[in-house]
């Protein structure tokens, strides 16, 4: 199976020596917030095909999850949730 984009970017962060657990987690949250933003951006267009863009969320948030981060923000609480 080939690896997705997304997949392929954390693979890097995680394996990233020279990355502290902080810049990781920094990069993790940037990364999220882009998938949420092109997320946003599909269903606003009217998109009816997420094009993986779940599967992108939910990887990010286990690559988090693994390295300890919270991955709850505010947006995932409230009623503008996707």
């Amino acid at each position: 199976m080939k690896e997705s984009r997304i997949r392929l970017k954390i693979a890097d962060i995680l394996a990233a020596d020279a990355l502290g657990k902080g810049e990781k987690i920094t990069r993790l949250t940037e990364l999220r917030r882009e998938a949420r933003d092109e997320q946003r951006a599909a269903s606003e267009a009217g998109m009816i095909d997420d094009d993986g863009l779940n599967a992108d969320l939910r990887e990010i948030d286990l690559a988090l999850d693994q390295l300890g981060a919270n991955v709850t923000s505010i947006e995932d609480k409230g009623a503008a949730t996707l």
